[in-house]
């Protein structure tokens, strides 16, 4: 799961570049018609011209492999990183490796005018060297992911398509945030991202989340995005739901001290299928579907005992 999960979360504390994008039209000679030029800034604070919209692109990052299929493009994507599992007609793709092992010399034989890349991806400088034009978008905020959306879609030669998913997103959590029970509102939430454990603080993007659906959160905002916790914490915090994927509610009890965990003991808890939790962990556009599979478990459990 925690493999899974890194590519997304790595550099969680990383400042978010700039303005997003800028857009130039060059001039062509000749008697063909001149492409137009879209010049974008990415998450490097670097400017990266796309002569066309590219046909042939490579996906090394999950959430962006999602963006680009959300905007429409998925039929260009050539090639994507191992853990790109969405939508289904991506896993048939050749798998390129992750954020440390990028096969390069099989990326580069797909002849990709595009590769989209984490910030943190240790082929970016290889690819670079190579001529491989390369667009390096790492969200890890909502305001990150909006940007990256943005800047993908003109890049893609679909600028509208940006804010226009955009507000899709944003308003699925609205009304997934409606959908919370008002007793549940401000409640403390314990949101468990890899067991060890790792957990979801108010910094990252599913702290903000969980903010944004009016749920407290147990892990404060000075621990970082995604800190590894003490088990004592958890126990000393007793947050009033816990939340991670299915498997780890089910060895919870088992842990040291944890059987003390009133949620636990009352059921308060939201366990995630697999499915879920690739929905639940990207900050990509799939987080409206992830504020409606928070809202939904929420609904199952009702009050909350003192």
């Amino acid at each position: 799961m925690l493999g899974r999960f890194l590519p997304c979360w790595r550099v969680a504390l990383q400042r978010l570049a700039g303005p997003a994008l800028g857009l130039a039209l060059a001039a062509g000679t000749g008697g063909a018609a001149a492409q137009p030029v879209v010049t974008v800034t990415d998450d490097r604070g670097q400017q990266v011209s796309v002569p066309r919209p590219p046909q042939r692109i490579v996906s090394l990052l999950p959430s962006l492999t999602e963006t680009v299929c959300a905007l429409g493009a998925c039929a260009r994507l050539v090639g994507t990183d191992r853990y790109s599992n969405w939508p289904a007609s991506v896993q048939g793709l050749p798998k390129l490796g992750g954020l440390e092992d990028t096969q390069v010399e099989r990326l580069v034989a797909l002849k990709p005018d595009l590769v989209l890349v984490a910030v943190s991806s240790r082929a970016n400088d290889r690819l670079s060297a190579l001529g491989v034009p390369v667009l390096a978008l790492e969200p890890q905020h909502w305001a990150g992911t909006q940007r990256a959306i943005r800047v993908l879609a003109a890049a893609l030669g679909e600028a509208a398509a940006g804010p226009a998913l955009v507000a899709r997103i944003d308003a699925r959590v609205a009304a997934a945030a409606a959908r919370v029970p008002p007793a549940l509102r401000g409640q403390p939430v314990y949101f468990e991202v890899a067991s060890s454990p790792f957990a979801a603080g108010e910094l990252s993007f599913l702290g903000e989340l969980l903010a944004r659906l009016g749920l407290a959160n147990v892990v404060p905002a000075a621990m970082g995005a995604f800190p590894k916790l003490n088990p004592e914490f958890v126990i000393r915090a007793q947050p009033a739901v816990v939340m991670a994927s299915a498997a780890a509610v089910a060895e919870m009890p088992g842990r040291p001290g944890w059987t003390g965990l009133r949620a636990l003991q009352r059921g308060q808890v939201c366990g995630f299928g697999a499915v879920e939790m690739d929905v639940l962990v990207r900050p990509g556009p799939r987080l409206g579907e992830a504020a409606e599979a928070v809202a939904d478990c929420l609904q199952t459990l009702g009050s909350i005992r003192p």
